[in-house]
């Protein structure tokens, strides 16, 4: 039987890393709303051998979410792994100025939409099934008022349903990932030297060990 993983923010980063980690094991499902990424990350999986389906979605989106995970039930009827690599990174900005849309936009895509893939993949991860996310401890930092908030609230709504699934599945994951040249740092640290950061693929290698560990 197919193995299935879902990757949302497949096309690039970290996500893209995993996607293509995982591929020689799963059929890949890559969500992400940059459809020339995702096509390019098809390429490299198919020239490795693998498959994937590609899904150019907003996760924002509720109707686009019920169709994929409907989808996901009729053609496969369950799912293996679900990695959530999606953010909204909104630019930095001191608390006092934070933009009205940039919160919005940071909670519908950092902690409404997690809330309402839970709800929708649990049933699918059944009691065997992984969910993996990732943590990046900015709350509290100067400047990141609204990426450090709702991505602190998006973990603390992982890490309650990992209390809640610890007796009864599905596993949850929380992953700490090392600094990596991806284009969400490129934007909150401009300039930086990027040589000693940790390369993506090396990343998805080292947390997929992790979690089968």
């Amino acid at each position: 039987m197919t193995q299935t993983a879902l990757i949302t923010g497949a096309s690039r980063g970290l996500g893209a890393a995993l996607a293509r980690a995982l591929a020689p094991t799963h059929h890949i499902i890559a969500v992400a709303k940059t459809t020339g990424a995702l096509e390019e990350l098809d390429d490299r999986i198919k020239a490795a051998g693998g498959a994937a389906t590609l899904a150019p979605m907003d996760i924002t989106n509720d109707a686009a979410m019920q169709t994929l995970c409907r989808g996901i039930h009729d053609r496969w009827g369950s799912l293996d792994v679900w990695a959530h690599a999606a953010v909204h990174a909104a630019p930095l900005a001191p608390a006092g100025m934070i933009d009205a849309k940039d919160m919005t936009k940071s909670v519908a895509g950092n902690v409404t939409a997690t809330a309402t893939l839970i709800t929708y993949l649990a049933p699918l991860l059944g009691t065997d099934g992984t969910a993996l996310f990732f943590d990046d401890p900015q709350a509290g930092q100067p400047f990141y008022g609204s990426y450090g908030a709702t991505k602190a609230a998006q973990i603390a709504l992982a890490r309650s349903w990992q209390a809640e699934a610890a007796k009864t599945g599905p596993r949850v994951h929380i992953a700490t990932p090392r600094p990596m040249p991806t284009a969400t740092r490129a934007r909150f640290h401009p300039g930086e030297d990027r040589g000693p950061l940790a390369d993506p693929q090396a990343e998805a290698a080292r947390i997929l060990a992790e979690l089968r560990a």
